[in-house]
């Protein structure tokens, strides 16, 4: 993709530079690439980042031994993770973890693919636009939890309710910013592919795709965080395993460091996923001036 890009930068730089020539203005943009941070400003970055969650579990751990704060209320860090020590111990982590992610990524990739193939119809036809995108905006304002009860009450409490409600949840994020970045393209890279001589998939695949890769990878991040929440949503509601069920079941049975420990897995996993996908984006984004340093 790099190779296409630096082409397609050298032939719009070879036309502004003929209309240059020709007495036309023309307006020229100086890239400046960024170091890469070293290893140690990469340490040196997550410090800085952790210095404030380490500060308050200290302050907070400090409260709980000195029995400022009741436990039943607001249990101590270290009990917290004696109560997820146990939990992996037993085997129920794992067991639960994985039912949980199971569902996530089921919702995550029926909802993801719908919502990315119906913005790219409606960010390339108008048409579909002023079919589809009318009913879709009414429907996305819609709080997952108003139809929530709606859904258990079409499916039931089995997997497939679940499914339906982060699948939801998924959809909406990337397709609007898989809409909202084939809208955002720049004219004038139709006017390369004009001079070029690209057909229209040519125009699709070299030119409107890469320009609307930030928004749809940004659509992805949100997607998959939406769908981790509507996770939660779904297992809370009515569930037999997975971690909001854990949550659940430490309620019922007055467990807060059970509650505090399903919080974390949530908390944890989530964190992960968002850095990857980061790290997905840097390496499909690497050409962007922004994702150099």
């Amino acid at each position: 993709m790099s190779d296409q890009i630096e082409a397609l930068i050298k032939a719009s730089k070879g036309i502004m530079e003929a209309k240059d020539y020709s007495g036309t203005a023309a307006v020229r943009v100086k890239t400046v690439r960024q170091p890469v941070n070293s290893s140690s400003g990469i340490l040196a970055n997550l410090a800085t980042g952790a210095a404030i969650p380490v500060g308050v579990i200290f302050l907070w751990q400090l409260a709980g031994s000195f029995g400022w704060i009741s436990p039943q209320f607001l249990p101590a860090p270290l009990a917290i993770f004696r109560a997820l020590a146990g939990l992996a111990a037993s085997g129920e982590l794992i067991h639960h973890l994985g039912v949980s992610l199971g569902r996530a990524g089921a919702g995550f990739v029926l909802g993801g693919c719908l919502g990315l193939v119906l913005g790219l119809l409606n960010g390339l036809f108008r048409k579909v636009e002023y079919l589809l995108d009318p009913s879709i905006q009414v429907l996305r304002l819609v709080p997952h939890l108003a139809i929530a009860p709606l859904i258990i009450l079409w499916f039931g409490f089995g997997e497939v309710s679940k499914i339906v409600i982060i699948m939801s949840g998924a959809f909406f994020p990337l397709y609007i910013h898989t809409f909202m970045g084939i809208r955002g393209v720049d004219n004038k890279l139709f006017e390369v592919a004009r001079v070029l001589g690209f057909n229209s998939y040519q125009t699709l695949h070299r030119l409107i795709l890469p320009a609307a890769l930030p928004g749809i990878l940004l659509g992805l991040r949100l997607s998959l965080a939406v769908a981790w929440i509507g996770l939660v949503v779904a297992e809370l509601i009515g569930s037999q395993s997975g971690v909001g069920f854990l949550i659940n079941e430490g309620k019922q049975n007055s467990n807060t460091e059970i509650v505090f420990a399903g919080i974390l897995i949530f908390a944890i996993v989530g964190k992960l996923i968002d850095s990857l996908f980061r790290v997905i984006e840097r390496r499909f984004l690497f050409w962007r001036d922004n994702y150099q340093g």
